[in-house]
């Protein structure tokens, strides 16, 4: 009779133990940087999510390095993971790793920045091309169908500095604005201080800042500080120092992302993947545009 209770036992335990294992399924998501708030928050909502349904996540910073990316994404093709969410350096660049995964037969899910090639099953992100019109249009209610702007661009070769840029230029073209000029200041704070200053000297009439994200709005803010000047600034993500400096009267504006929803949504349809669920190949996150 002993026996046979342990036997029970032995096949329960076992039983137990398998479930565990499935519930740990380890997941990974490969950051372009976590240098700046907006992917802080991305990770921060996949993180959530991936303790709730029960899966261990490995998070990976790229550190803006297409080199760094593809080895990161080659470390975790050795490491047996079952999906892996992906937020692209460069959308051309990021190819190479995609395709990586691909030939280990891991499902890749690209966040906010999109890939130009290889095999994605979903790309979740917030419509950037309407986000930059509504950039654009926001200014002219502001300041004036005839407004002298000029645009701060994110990293090139993103989609999402792409995307945005054309949704704004779409804004100028259909309108009288003027731009003044639109230069690269790769999504970055101290470069959108440094880029701003020295297209404030070059443009003293300038009416109008759209930059493409929020990290650049904030260094172009300090420039405009600096100069005694009163431009108005709209940013783009909704980060919190973003939305802080809106509701403080600094910026006009920020088009605010939802960037720990994306993450979130990411590990949700990672899931789905994994159960064999279908899953559209394109999910949109909603945008608002936040102002005092």
């Amino acid at each position: 009779m002993k026996k046979v209770v342990s036997l029970i036992t032995a096949a329960v335990l076992g039983s137990t133990l398998s479930v565990s294992a499935q519930a740990q399924d380890t997941l990974a998501i490969v950051l372009s940087t976590l240098n700046n708030p907006f992917f802080v928050s991305m990770k921060e909502g996949a993180e959530a999510k991936a303790q709730d349904l029960g899966y261990k996540l490995i998070v990976l910073d790229s550190q803006n390095d297409p080199s760094k990316e593809l080895s990161n994404v080659e470390d975790l093709t050795i490491r047996g993971v079952k999906a892996i969410l992906i937020n692209p350096t460069d959308s051309d660049a990021v190819s190479n790793a995609i395709r990586l995964a691909n030939r280990s037969n891991i499902p890749v899910l690209t966040l906010d920045r999109g890939a130009s090639h290889g095999k994605v099953v979903s790309h979740i992100a917030s419509d950037n091309v309407a986000g930059g019109e509504m950039a654009g249009k926001f200014i002219m209610e502001k300041v004036g169908q005839k407004a002298k702007v000029i645009q701060l661009e994110g990293i090139a070769g993103t989609s999402a500095a792409r995307e945005r840029g054309k949704g704004f230029m779409q804004s100028v073209k259909n309108s009288s604005m003027q731009l003044l000029a639109s230069q690269p200041a790769d999504f970055d704070r101290t470069k959108g201080l440094n880029v701003m200053e020295n297209l404030i000297a070059a443009h003293p009439d300038v009416q109008a800042v759209f930059a493409q994200n929020d990290e650049m709005a904030l260094g172009a803010l300090r420039a405009v500080q600096a100069s005694g000047k009163k431009v108005l600034i709209v940013g783009f993500d909704g980060t919190k120092d973003g939305i802080a400096a809106v509701k403080r009267g600094k910026l006009g504006a920020t088009i605010a992302q939802q960037p720990d929803l994306i993450g979130a949504l990411g590990i949700e349809t990672a899931d789905k993947v994994l159960k064999g669920q279908k899953v559209p190949t394109s999910i949109p996150v909603p945008l608002k545009i936040v102002t005092k």
